[in-house]
């Protein structure tokens, strides 16, 4: 659970077929380990797996029930490849999807590349624990965590059944 100075525990899960091979860098499973370093959080556990979806679900399902973390980030497999089965392969292990969270990391990218349309990323949570599928570009986390980052803390509290005060702006 969240220490007192609102650290979170994440998980993160890169999918891709020539990362989990070692023919390539994890560019962006770099960003999200940089990230969790500025903004003080702790990784919990970090993965890489191929594009096949019987190699990302028992992962997730451990991690999100394993009550080590709080927030499951996963980079990659979200496109239209015949291999992409991330969004798949997370729907399978979801309680409950945010259609709107999913659609705003989409929208944040539109800025930077018409690409951003084609993720089909979702976002959601497994019992207390929140999942949400990035794109397998820096570019596409970086996006992604804009939108997420400052939400986090305050959906890991939601999910925890922590009081929390909704203040309006």
């Amino acid at each position: 659970m969240q220490n007192e100075t609102g650290s979170l525990r994440i998980a993160f899960l890169t999918v891709s077929d020539a990362c989990s091979r070692g023919e390539r860098e994890d560019g962006s499973g770099a960003v999200i380990e940089e990230w969790c370093a500025l903004e003080g959080h702790e990784v919990a556990f970090r993965g890489t797996v191929p594009d096949q979806t019987e190699a990302i679900v028992p992962l997730l399902l451990a991690w999100a029930d394993g009550g080590e973390v709080d927030v499951i980030l996963t980079t990659g497999g979200t496109g239209f490849g015949p291999r992409d089965v991330t969004p798949e392969a997370t729907r399978a292990i979801l309680d409950r999807e945010s259609a709107g969270l999913a659609e705003a990391v989409r929208r944040t990218g539109e800025g930077a590349t018409p690409f951003s349309a084609l993720s089909r990323g979702i976002v959601g949570a497994r019992g207390r624990v929140f999942v949400a599928n990035l794109p397998g570009s820096p570019g596409g986390v970086r996006d992604g965590l804009l939108v997420l980052g400052p939400l986090l803390r305050h959906l890991s509290e939601l999910l925890r059944e922590i009081d929390t005060t909704h203040k309006p702006s």
